[in-house]
């Protein structure tokens, strides 16, 4: 039986239950919950082991790699950016990068998932994703999928480099990770970024596959569009290179800063984030957030992931389905594995699960949804 650590308040008791059966009925091994209501952290969790061999506890600032979740920080920097310097979502990408040779695509279609650049059309080498001038210099000069505008499709990794590379140039930053930095995790007293030093490396979970017995027999979806469409945008997106699917726990991966995919954080500094895109001044302006939330694009089969999804500006909204229902009327990001958080303005919460333990859904994990439904019947 695993031991759940941390602290929640009495009406939040039956989502601390819910969390440790989490562990002892739905596979994780490491993994951790944090919940804001109302403004204040109702819920800081933490359970299981962080380390490959199972031998170190996970600690309350233990971080993991979030995977896709950490879009969100992408977003937000870009948002804070365009309030700085008063252009618009309308903007050309070529304005700002006059490197990036197609005039067509705009800051609002990056954000909503419209720029057709959802995968290299060009073979990548697996170290290509390391090094932060390759992959731009190589999104700058491919072609998109589909006339920017005209369709959406989530872009898994090059929506990373498009939103960080506009972001640091406009802030005149050297590296992505320090305008992150400075403008979120600084602000916010939270830990999130991208690109961890060798030295911080041991902070870091190992993630691992979900146990087979937990992970659901129709989970495995993107397999099933690989087999669809070989050689696809979807195929691409997720296989060009391999090392997007393989090189998870390596050093190198680690190290770099992949804005797509690599992020590292905890639930509570997520919870923190997300908390504070319900304030506005915080981080955004209530225009921006306003704007944020508002759906932007919208496909009953969006081109990459063949399911009905729509966007906000980085951030995907909820709907009626169980796997992309950020809470109610909320807004967010899942992550490869199961890791998540999101914001829901109607209901003021906000609300952050990390894993170790990587599942196979598409959009929101079993195990979050779970948990979800249980925060929920608290308020």
């Amino acid at each position: 039986m695993v031991e759940v650590a941390g602290n929640f308040s009495g009406q939040f008791a039956p989502l601390a239950e819910a969390f440790a059966q989490s562990f002892n009925q739905h596979g994780d091994t490491g993994a951790a919950l944090a919940v804001y209501y109302r403004g204040e952290l109702q819920a800081d969790l933490w359970g299981g082991k962080q380390d490959k061999k199972d031998q170190q506890d996970w600690q309350q600032d233990t971080c993991v790699n979030i995977f896709s979740a950490g879009k969100a920080l992408v977003a937000v920097t870009v948002l804070q950016q365009l309030e700085r310097t008063g252009l618009s979502l309308d903007t050309p990408l070529q304005e700002i990068w006059p490197e990036f040779e197609n005039s067509a695509v705009t800051i609002k279609h990056v954000l909503s998932h419209r720029s057709g650049y959802s995968a290299f059309t060009q073979t990548m080498a697996d170290e290509s994703i390391y090094d932060w001038q390759q992959a731009t210099a190589a999104i700058a000069q491919d072609q998109p999928w589909w006339e920017p505008g005209q369709d959406q499709g989530y872009s898994p990794m090059l929506f990373g480099w498009l939103g960080g590379e506009i972001s640091r140039r406009l802030a005149s930053a050297e590296r992505f990770n320090d305008v992150v930095q400075k403008d979120i995790s600084e602000p916010l007293a939270i830990r999130a970024g991208f690109g961890l030093p060798e030295d911080q490396q041991a902070l870091l979970a190992d993630v691992r596959g979900l146990a087979p017995a937990h992970v659901p027999k129709d989970a495995a979806k993107l397999m099933g569009i690989f087999k669809d469409e070989p050689g696809g945008v979807t195929q691409k997106a997720f296989t060009n290179p391999m090392s997007i699917m393989v090189g998870t726990n390596s050093q190198a991966w680690r190290q770099a800063q992949i804005p797509g995919g690599n992020a590292t954080s905890n639930a509570r500094s997520m919870a923190t984030f997300y908390q504070a895109l319900l304030e506005p001044g915080r981080l955004l302006s209530e225009e921006s957030l306003l704007a944020l939330r508002q759906q932007h694009s919208h496909s009953d089969c969006d081109r990459v992931l063949k399911t009905p999804l729509s966007f906000g500006l980085g951030f995907m909204l909820s709907d009626e389905r169980d796997e992309c229902r950020f809470g109610r009327e909320g807004f967010g990001h899942p992550g490869a594995g199961g890791c998540l958080g999101f914001a829901d303005p109607k209901y003021d919460i906000a609300f952050s699960y990390t894993t170790r333990d990587m599942g196979q859904s598409l959009l929101i994990d079993p195990r979050a949804i779970r948990l979800i439904e249980a925060a929920y019947q608290c308020l």
